[in-house]
């Protein structure tokens, strides 16, 4: 038997007992005649003790072990002696005195120190070409216990609640949702491709439409997409669907999992219903459609006080139509921006396509330190400041634009003076909805609309006779949760009417010939009695990180891509043999 025991259940109940133990050499010390070795499992961590008076030929055995050795050990259990205990893990009040020494495998020295922490300030490329030892650092192996966790508990959840869990093919037809497809040659039928879905969406309505009800999936899904740290090639992501719902049936549901998931695996009480707001708002008071509700740092409209100051920066905007947006920074204790320090804000935000950012230093509530303060007579100034709330050690920024674009480049500007200068607790959470979309969005590029979310996204009824003649106003009976500034998950109810999704098309600018190539099995299944239905997809990869405080979805995926697609372990993406290529008749240029 290689072990009657876990490394990491030992406690002072065991002691006086024999046991056998196996695992991996985390740490070697070596202490004059005694050897002490940490012997490491999923579970935890032990120490054993190699003692030359007890059993000189194991000691002698214990000399050659060194980091990531694989043992096999029997030794009987036996407290530590007083002040050597290690209170920091569990294991720490005993100790196994070993009788038996089996090395199972040896190992070269890694290249890079397994128990260290938080990486030990390996490059990501030299973890993932080594990922295999990377996964043995345990707080690799903690964050994806967690992601366990998490899939499990989600599957629990939604079986209670009468979800089935059926699989959707990845093999499927490329069509036209946002992202560009991954492509597979199909041998069989030369000329014609698979495309591996950017998500199940058709296949989850299908399933309504069959009357399945309520469907679920951990769903895996491709997108060939540019790669940052929160994006990868293939992602997986908590799929449902349900008929028969509103907005509010599926919301529900969620809310009910997201508090599961929260209680059971950080053991925090998140208060209940989560907060709505408005996409609107969510844009006019944060800048941004996945507000980060940690702080307040609210924006707000300044155009009515500032008309007439003789600023020509201000009044060449109100003119053109323009809007002034404003936030007031809370600078903490111990935070005076330097005129370094604003012109470095000044740059941020011009890189995201400000035409420029002004500032006012507030010093008394008449009174701030400002290029454009000449242009305020003190009784203007001090109805500036007061309508915008600011008081003395405070800076207000403001920029003048279109009100959309002036709120988002505000909304940065946030995000980055929080991340910066405040402190906000890392086991903080702050969730909420946005609702109240539009359904569609106009793009530069392709001098047509499209769909803000997907061209399946249902309009709101009061909306359908605009679809067509003023699709800038239709909005969507689209939902998204928001974490912490982090979107973790999407949804809307359906088009559940085959007129309404061949609408939608046409503001889409899809011809009937488009539209039937594309989605033609679609727009049939409409046709034969679709029930009305709704739901949602949350990333899973995003959730796992947040949840585990980490920046990088890299660091919750077992073997993930690089930020240029490749996986530096198997050398993917390579070439293939010219035999292959001949199969599927296509050749490489």
């Amino acid at each position: 038997m290689f072990r009657t025991h876990r490394c990491g259940a030992l406690n002072a109940s065991h002691v006086g007992k024999e046991v056998s133990l196996a695992g991996w050499v985390h740490t070697r010390r070596d202490h004059g005649n005694l050897i002490f070795i940490d012997l490491r499992d999923r579970w935890g961590l032990l120490q054993l003790v190699f003692n030359p008076e007890t059993n000189p030929g194991v000691h002698g055995k214990a000399e050659r072990l060194r980091p990531e050795f694989v043992i096999g050990i029997r030794g009987k259990v036996r407290t530590r002696p007083a002040g050597t205990e290690n209170p920091k893990i569990p294991t720490g009040a005993v100790e196994v005195l070993v009788d038996e020494l089996n090395i199972l495998n040896e190992s070269p020295t890694p290249p890079f120190e397994i128990s260290g922490g938080a990486g030990a300030g390996v490059s990501e490329e030299l973890r993932l070409k080594y990922r295999f030892l990377d996964l043995r650092r345990p707080e690799m192996q903690k964050s994806l216990l967690v992601r366990y966790d998490l899939t499990r508990i989600v599957r629990e959840y939604l079986h209670r609640l009468d979800f089935v869990e059926v699989e959707t093919p990845c093999l499927t037809k490329s069509t036209p949702e946002g992202a560009r497809d991954f492509l597979v040659p199909s041998r069989l039928t030369p000329g014609t491709f698979y495309a591996l879905p950017q998500s199940p969406q058709l296949f989850k309505q299908l399933l309504m439409v069959a009357g399945f009800d309520r469907y679920f999936q951990l769903a895996r899904c491709f997108r060939d997409e540019d790669l940052r740290a929160d994006r990868q090639p293939e992602h997986t992501q908590i799929d449902l669907e349900m008929a028969f719902v509103e907005e509010e049936d599926v919301m529900k549901v969620i809310e009910g999992m997201i508090l599961e998931v929260f209680e059971k695996i950080l053991g925090k009480k998140i208060p209940s219903p989560l907060r709505r707001i408005p996409y609107e708002k969510a844009i006019g008071r944060y800048g941004s459609d996945k507000p980060d509700l940690r702080f307040e740092m609210l924006l707000e409209d300044a155009t009515e006080e500032v008309k007439g100051i003789g600023f020509k920066v201000f009044s060449e905007a109100i003119e053109r139509g323009e809007r002034i947006k404003a936030l007031v920074f809370p600078a903490p204790e111990g935070v005076d921006l330097s005129r370094k320090d604003l012109d470095e804000l000044t740059r941020f935000v011009q890189e995201i396509g400000a035409k420029g950012l002004v500032w006012f230093k507030v010093k008394r509530d008449d009174e701030a330190d400002s290029p454009v303060a000449k242009f305020f007579e003190p009784a203007r100034l001090s109805r500036f400041i007061k309508a915008l709330g600011a008081t003395p050690g405070q800076v207000i920024f403001a920029v003048a634009d279109q009100e959309f674009q002036a709120s988002t480049i505000l909304g940065a500007l946030r995000v980055h003076l929080a991340g910066r200068y405040l402190e906000i607790p890392k086991d903080r959470y702050e969730l909420c909805w946005v609702t109240d979309f539009p359904l569609f969005e106009w793009s530069k590029d392709e001098n047509r609309y499209v769909a803000l979310h997907h061209p399946f996204t249902s309009p709101k009824e009061e909306d359908f006779p605009l679809i067509e003649s003023a699709p800038e106003k239709v909005r969507a009976r689209a939902y998204d949760i928001i974490l912490n500034g982090t979107e973790i998950g999407g949804g809307s109810i359906r088009i559940h009417r085959r007129d309404i999704q061949e609408k939608v098309f046409r503001a889409l600018q899809l011809s009937a010939k488009e539209a039937e190539d594309k989605f033609g099995f679609l727009l049939k299944a409409l046709s034969y009695g679709a029930p009305p239905h709704g739901g949602i997809a949350l990333g899973v990869d995003r959730l796992v990180s947040l949840l585990c405080g980490k920046d990088s979805i890299r660091e919750v995926i077992a073997f993930p891509k690089t930020q240029k697609g490749s996986c530096p372990m198997t050398e993917a993406p390579s070439a293939v043999s010219p035999n292959q290529l001949k199969e599927l008749h296509i050749k490489a240029i």
